[in-house]
C-alpha cells in the first residue's frame, strides 16, 4: 500500500493505483466525463485535471499513477482554472440544445458546466455538425453533434461487450464516432452504451422523446428473463412504465443489464395485453366479469374430477413466474388430489428429482475464473451477462473450453472447441474424461476416445486453480441430461472444477425449490403436451414457443376439455377455453431466485391494468372457491414463509443441502435422435417476444430466418 496526501487527508491505496481511484476511496469527486470505474483509461476528456506538487502543469487523475508521499490538491486554484478551461473546449461545439435533449437533467456535462462552464463563450464560430446515423431499433444516434469523444461507447465494445461495433474516424475536428461501413449495433448488452454516454449523443430509441427524466418516479425490480436475476430499477409515469435501467448490484449483474431486461418493457404496453376475463363460446371470444369466469373454471374442474378422477387434472408453469405463483400452482394441484405439474416445458428427459439444480459457484466467482468448460450452450444469447463475467476472466488470462453442436461467436477467443451432434455429447464428455483418466492413471467412468481435442480439454482443466464445469441450456433440456451431469461430475472431481447448470430462466432454481414436479405416478410436462390430461391449467406460458412440443403442444392440449390458460397476454387462444389475465412482474410482488440461489423479491411498480390480477391471488381464489382448506393469504409474503429451504429473513443467498448438483445416474452413451429445444435470445418468454423493438433486432431477424427454413 501506498500512502499519499489528498486535499489535506492522508490516503492508503495499493500501489498502481491512479490518483481518481485514492480519491474515489477518500470519497472525493473529481470531474470527469471519459474515466469510468469498469472500463479501461483512455485519458482523453482531461477533465479530471488536479494540482499535483512538484509538477510543472496540472495532471489527469485517471492516469497519473500514485507515488509514496505525492500531495494532490483538486480543489487549488491551479486545478479549478485547469478543469474550467476543459470545459470551455468542450462547449465550443456543443450544440445549445439541452431544451429537446433526452439526457437533459441526467447529463454530467449539463451538470459539470454548471460549475466549471463560464456564463458566456468566447467562441463566436460556426458550430460543427455531424450527420446522424441510424445504427438499428434500440439506440438513437440522432444528435452525434453532442458527442465529446469521450470513447467510453467504444471501450465498453471492446472490452464488456467483446464487439468493437462503434469506433472513432477522421481526426481533429472532423473526428466522429461511428460504426463500420454504415453497419448496425447488435451486441445484446449494446443498451449499456446508453447509460455509459456522459452526454445525449447516444439515446434510447424506443423511450426518445417520451417523458423528462424529472417526471420519472424510480422503483427497484428484478428481471423476469434469464437466470442472472439482473437488479433494476423501473422508470414510471402516470402508471406506466416509461424506461428500464440496471440497479448496480456488484454480486449479480454489476451495472450492465442485458438489452432484453432493458428494452422488453414495451410489452407491457401492447396491444396484446388481457385485460379482462375471456370465454371461448361458440368458437367466439367474449369478455367476461372475474366472476363469471372464476365459476366457470372451478365448476369445469369439479365435473372433470367428478368423471375422470383427480389424475386427468393437470398445470403446466412457467420458470419466468414468480416463486409465490409456482408454489400456489402447485399446492393447488395437489390439494385436488393430482400429481400432474410440471416447469420443465423444454426438457426431454424427466428423471427422478435428485436436487435443485444451480449454478454450483456465485455469479461473481465467474469473473475469476482460469479454466471453464462450458457443454451445450449458445452462452453469448442465453446468458448475456454471464458471457461477460466469463469473457472479463478470458481477458484476464482464463481458458474456454466447449462442446457444441456448431462454433458459435461468443465474442471471446475459446481456447478448445469439440464439435459433435447433440446426440453425441455424452459420449464427448466420455472422451475428456477418458483423456482425464489417462493423465491421472485411472480408470475411465465409461469407455472414451482421447483425441486430441478432448485432450485439450483434459489438459486445459487439470491446470489452474479456479475453474469451472457448466452445462447450458441444451445440456439440461437433453434427452441425456442425467448422464451428461454424471460426466461432469466425474471430470469435475478430477480436476478440481466447481460443476454446475447456467440454468434457463429467471427462477428456474425457484421452480425447483417450490416443488413444481410431478409426484408418485403424476405425469411430467412431456405427456401432459401429448394430451394425458383433461382439464390443464397453464401458467404464464405458451407451449407452441414455450415447449419441447412446439406446434405439436396445440394438438396435444385441444384434447383437453378444459384449457384454462392464466397469461397477461392474449394467448394460447385456439385451443384455451378460459383466459384469466394475470399481472406481470411489473404488477405484483413476488419473488425470483436467480442461477446461484440468491433469493430476490421485489414489489410491483405501477397498478395492474384493467382488471389484470395478481396470479397468486387468481390462485388463492380459486382454491377458496373450490373449498380447499389452507390458501387464506393476505399477501404474497405470507405465501412465501411456505416455501421450503429458503434463508432467514435478511439473507440473500439459499443454504447449503437444497442446491445440490450431484446425481446417481447411470452414464448412457446411446446415441439419441432428438434435439435439444432452445429458445433463440428475444424468443425466451412472452415479455420479450412482445416487445416491437427487440423483434426488429438482428438477433431477432436471424431467429426468424431459422423457423423459416426449418419449416
Amino acid at each position: 500500500m501506498i500512502e499519499i496526501e489528498l486535499d489535506g487527508n492522508k490516503v492508503e491505496i495499493a500501489k498502481g493505483s491512479m490518483i481518481m481511484h485514492a480519491a474515489e476511496k477518500a470519497g472525493t469527486y473529481i470531474p470527469h466525463f471519459c474515466y469510468h470505474k469498469k472500463l479501461s483509461i483512455a485519458a482523453s476528456c482531461r477533465m479530471c485535471l488536479v494540482d499535483v506538487e512538484k509538477m510543472p502543469k496540472p495532471m489527469p487523475a485517471c492516469a497519473t499513477t500514485v507515488a509514496p508521499g505525492m500531495i494532490v490538491r483538486t480543489r487549488s486554484d491551479k486545478a479549478i482554472k485547469a478543469q474550467k478551461s476543459v470545459m470551455e473546449f468542450l462547449l465550443i461545439n456543443h450544440p445549445l440544445d439541452c431544451p429537446i435533449c433526452d439526457q437533459g437533467g441526467e447529463c454530467q456535462l449539463q451538470d459539470l458546466a454548471v460549475g466549471y462552464g463560464a456564463s458566456s463563450s468566447r467562441y463566436q464560430e460556426e458550430k460543427r455538425v455531424v450527420a446522424s446515423k441510424d445504427v438499428g431499433p434500440l439506440i438513437s444516434m440522432q444528435e452525434m453533434s453532442r458527442c465529446i469523444h469521450c470513447t467510453r461507447c467504444v471501450r465498453f465494445g471492446q472490452e464488456v461487450a467483446g464487439v468493437m461495433e462503434l469506433g472513432m474516424s477522421h481526426r481533429g475536428e472532423h473526428a466522429e464516432i461511428e460504426t463500420f461501413l454504415g453497419q448496425t449495433i447488435d451486441s445484446e448488452l449494446s443498451g449499456n452504451m446508453i447509460d455509459i454516454c456522459p452526454v445525449g449523443a447516444l439515446t434510447s430509441k424506443p423511450f426518445r422523446y417520451s417523458a423528462r427524466t424529472w417526471e420519472l418516479s424510480r422503483r427497484r425490480s428484478v428481471s423476469p428473463h434469464d437466470s442472472t436475476g439482473a437488479n433494476l430499477i423501473v422508470q414510471v409515469k402516470n402508471d406506466r412504465v416509461m424506461r428500464v435501467v440496471p440497479f448496480e448490484n456488484e454480486d449479480v449483474n454489476e451495472c450492465w443489464i442485458a438489452d432484453r431486461d432493458r428494452f422488453s418493457y414495451e410489452a407491457l404496453n401492447s396491444e396484446e395485453r388481457l385485460t379482462t376475463p375471456m370465454l371461448k363460446q361458440g368458437g367466439t371470444w367474449i369478455s367476461v366479469d372475474w366472476q363469471t369466469a372464476l365459476e366457470y373454471v372451478v365448476n369445469g374442474l369439479k365435473q372433470i374430477k367428478a368423471n375422470h378422477g383427480a389424475s386427468s387434472l393437470g398445470a403446466l408453469v412457467s420458470p419466468h413466474s414468480t416463486l409465490e405463483e409456482l408454489f400456489l400452482s402447485g399446492a393447488l394441484i395437489r390439494a385436488l388430489g393430482s400429481q400432474n405439474i410440471d416447469y420443465r416445458l423444454r426438457n426431454a428427459e424427466f428423471g427422478a428429482h435428485e436436487g435443485v439444480r444451480y449454478l454450483g459457484a456465485s455469479i461473481a466467482s465467474l469473473s475469476a475464473l482460469e479454466r471453464v468448460l462450458v457443454v451445450g450452450s449458445s452462452l453469448r444469447k442465453d446468458h448475456p451477462l454471464f458471457a461477460q463475467r466469463i469473457r472479463q476472466a478470458v481477458r484476464k488470462g482464463c481458458s474456454v473450453s466447449a462442446i457444441n453442436t456448431i462454433a458459435e461467436d461468443w465474442a471471446m477467443p475459446v481456447a478448445n472447441t469439440l464439435l459433435c451432434d447433440a446426440s453425441s455429447w455424452a459420449q464427448a464428455l466420455a472422451d475428456v474424461a477418458a483423456a482425464v483418466a489417462a493423465d491421472r492413471g485411472i480408470s475411465a467412468p465409461v469407455k472414451g476416445n482421447v483425441n486430441a481435442v478432448a485432450k485439450a480439454i483434459a489438459q486445459s482443466l487439470l491446470s489452474g486453480e479456479r475453474k469451472a464445469i457448466l452445462l447450458g441450456n441444451a445440456a439440461a433440456h437433453h434427452a441425456k441430461a442425467s448422464s451428461l451431469l454424471s460426466l461432469a461430475n466425474w471430470i469435475g472431481a478430477q480436476t478440481g472444477a466447481a460443476v454446475g447448470y447456467l440454468t434457463e430462466a429467471a427462477n428456474t432454481v425457484g421452480a425447483q425449490l417450490a416443488g413444481v414436479l410431478p409426484g408418485e405416478d403424476g405425469l411430467n410436462a412431456g405427456q401432459m403436451l401429448a394430451g394425458g390430461l383433461k382439464a390443464v391449467v397453464l401458467l404464464n406460458n405458451e407451449p407452441e414457443f414455450d415447449s419441447a412440443a412446439g406446434a405439436a403442444a396445440k394438438s396435444g392440449l385441444s384434447l383437453a376439455q378444459m384449457v384454462v390458460t392464466l397469461s397477461p397476454f392474449k394467448s394460447n387462444m385456439a385451443f384455451s377455453d378460459v383466459l384469466l389475465p394475470i399481472a406481470p412482474f411489473t404488477e405484483t410482488s413476488g419473488t425470483f431466485v436467480n442461477a446461484e440461489g440468491r433469493v430476490q423479491s421485489f414489489h410491483a411498480v405501477v397498478k395492474p391494468l384493467g382488471e389484470t390480477r395478481p396470479a397468486w391471488k387468481v390462485l388463492r381464489v380459486l382454491a377458496n372457491m373450490l373449498g380447499l382448506p389452507g390458501f387464506d393469504f393476505e399477501s404474497s409474503q405470507e405465501v412465501l414463509k411456505l416455501v421450503g429451504g429458503l434463508p432467514p429473513a435478511g439473507e440473500s443467498q439459499v443454504v447449503g443441502g437444497f442446491l445440490d448438483n450431484t446425481t446417481h445416474a447411470v452414464v448412457d452413451l446411446t446415441a439419441v435422435a432428438a434435439a435439444p429445444v432452445v429458445a433463440s435470445i428475444y424468443a425466451l418468454d412472452g415479455l420479450v417476444r412482445r416487445a416491437a423493438s427487440l423483434q426488429l433486432t438482428a438477433d431477432a431477424k436471424r431467429n426468424t430466418v431459422a423457423q423459416e427454413v426449418s419449416a
